[in-house]
């Protein structure tokens, strides 16, 4: 269920639609959302997949939650959709006071909500470890000791939410998933913080390593855009909650290897 922000979002898109209408509200929407004339989404490229990754193809081109979404979107403006793809959400957080892109799909936390704007969420995802193969830790206790060696996705809401929750471990930012992913394949460093069905996949290719049982934040992922753009959140907001409840999103997530994942809005 949407809470009580997301209800008055949406009444502010009702709002919007009521008192702007026909061409002058087409034009003045898309001066806003899309300057360029095209629709530019802002993804992070990982090979885990999930609600918030994209992925890269041989071919060059993109797929994910956040691609389909995009395409989606951009055929409702009727404007081209252009992907701006990063190595991290952090990285899109930190792009945003650039201008080079209109809108993403990304986890949030009140340091994001302070930088851009977001409309409803789409996944609430629990986030915790994984340790290195042959590690005998078990639990949050065991791993945070002095001298353990945690990474996470650089500038992202779980490397904060590890920072709090470790107060021991050391915490350590890396850009991309495959790097870090080849630091704990080699015993490099000792757990990995992120999504635990991001984990759960990467434990089936590195044989020996384990998913924690406990979570230790839930990561909240939504749609996004530049500060200070109220028709393009109104926009959004309305498009999230159709996408949602006429089974786009539904469509999304089974396309890209999610069938047996609930949506979890908030």
């Amino acid at each position: 269920m949407f809470n009580d922000g997301l209800l008055w979002v949406a009444g502010l898109a009702l709002g919007v639609s009521v008192v702007m209408t026909g061409p002058t509200r087409a034009d003045a929407l898309k001066d806003e959302i899309a300057p360029t004339g095209k629709l530019r989404v802002a993804i992070a490229i990982s090979p885990a997949g999930g609600a918030f990754w994209s992925t890269k193809n041989e071919a060059g081109g993109y797929a994910g939650v956040p691609v389909d979404l995009g395409k989606e979107m951009a055929a409702q403006l009727g404007i081209p959709v252009e992907y701006v793809a990063h190595q991290n959400s952090g990285q899109i957080v930190d792009a945003v006071s650039k201008g080079t892109w209109d809108v993403s799909f990304m986890p949030k936390d009140p340091e994001r909500e302070a930088k851009m704007s977001f409309g409803p969420a789409y996944e609430v995802a629990d986030a915790t470890y994984i340790v290195k193969p042959g590690s005998s830790v078990t639990n949050f206790q065991m791993l945070d000791q002095p001298g353990v060696k945690v990474a996470a996705v650089n500038n992202t809401t779980t490397m904060r939410g590890a920072i709090a929750h470790l107060k021991n471990a050391k915490v350590t930012g890396y850009q991309t998933y495959d790097e870090i992913f080849g630091l704990l394949k080699n015993g490099e460093i000792d757990a990995f913080a992120l999504s635990r069905d991001q984990l759960n996949a990467m434990a089936r290719k590195i044989p020996g390593t384990r998913v924690l049982d406990e979570t230790f934040k839930q990561t909240v992922t939504a749609v996004a855009v530049p500060p200070n753009h109220p028709l393009a959140l109104a926009f959004a907001t309305k498009f999230m909650i159709e996408v949602t409840s006429n089974g786009t999103l539904r469509k999304a997530y089974d396309n890209n290897g999610l069938k047996d994942t609930p949506i979890r809005t908030r």
